[in-house]
């Protein structure tokens, strides 16, 4: 039951990564290697915060304020200095590394006698006896779904459709008199600031903080963001979001059971192995489905 638990608590918290993820690989059509600098800086500035004696819960929106910054200084690499997109990622990525270092003072923070969201006075006061065990699992559970509300609600709005705009057709944006490049950054920053915000979360699920704990960050999400959309295409009644966060849980569930028939050293290779197999599959889904399109148009 403990690992069936930790499963979702780790696939939702990751969830909100794939979010992120989410935003830049399916509306941007962005490969934002960010990512696996913008996880790690969530963690960094929770973990200077919670050790400084401030409320682990401001830590979260400070976290996603980071990320969001990240996400600016990615966007304005790319549309200001005109470098091109996955070199903007490596670049920001390589100077997070760095700025991580500086911000959290080590390569290595251990929180294990600091609060954190999940371990609290106010939350373990609050929380009734039978779901103390739960707490992490309900918490991780909410603070994934406010995400998705929040993105969901966001994409209904002007800028959210032309968000979407700009990936599917840049030239319409153009017409309406509007700048693509500030709408991207726009779009860079939401995204880093939902991985920086999973970042926090986790951070404070394993009361640590790593320098190296973004490390495939952006394979998980992209992993995430391909299993929710490939397995429930079909399913019109559920949202992208929801499926992206079900994806995540899904390839959680597929590393843990990997894992445990294999040592822990081989946690990198399963997940490259993995995703692959992922890729091949959506791959070769799609071109099934291409055929059977053009038939249907021909009959």
């Amino acid at each position: 039951m403990d690992f069936v638990v930790t499963i979702f608590e780790q696939g939702l918290i990751y969830g909100i990564l794939a979010l992120g993820v989410y935003i830049t690989y399916k509306i941007l059509d962005f490969p934002d290697l960010t990512v696996d600098g913008s996880f790690p800086l969530g963690g960094a500035v929770t973990a200077l915060l919670i050790t400084k004696g401030i409320n682990p819960y401001l830590s979260l929106l400070a976290a996603f304020l980071a990320g969001a910054l990240a996400g600016v200084c990615t966007g304005l690499i790319h549309v200001k200095g005109k470098v091109r997109d996955l070199l903007s990622g490596i670049i920001m990525m390589t100077a997070l590394w760095t700025i991580n270092l500086y911000i959290a003072g080590t390569s290595n923070v251990p929180l294990f006698s600091q609060d954190s969201i999940f371990k609290n006075d106010w939350i373990q006061g609050i929380m009734p006896e039978a779901l103390q065990s739960y707490i992490t699992l309900i918490l991780a559970l909410v603070l994934a779904a406010i995400s998705k509300i929040l993105l969901d609600l966001y994409l209904k709005t002007k800028s959210g459709y032309l968000l979407r705009a700009v990936g599917d057709n840049d030239v319409l944006v153009t017409s309406l008199a509007k700048d693509q490049g500030n709408v991207k950054i726009v779009g860079l920053a939401i995204a880093n600031g939902l991985v920086a915000l999973a970042g926090s979360a986790f951070c404070q699920e394993e009361r640590v903080f790593e320098i190296s704990m973004g490390t495939g960050a952006i394979v998980i999400g992209l992993a995430s963001v391909i299993i929710g959309t490939s397995i429930f295409k079909k399913l019109t009644v559920m949202k992208a979001t929801t499926a992206v966060l079900i994806g995540s849980v899904i390839y959680k569930a597929c590393v843990a059971v990997a894992i445990r028939n294999f040592e822990p050293q081989a946690m990198k290779l399963i997940t490259a192995v993995l995703f692959l197999v992922i890729l091949i599959i959506s791959m070769e889904r799609r071109k099934k489905v291409k055929p059977d399109a053009g038939t249907q148009r021909h009959s």
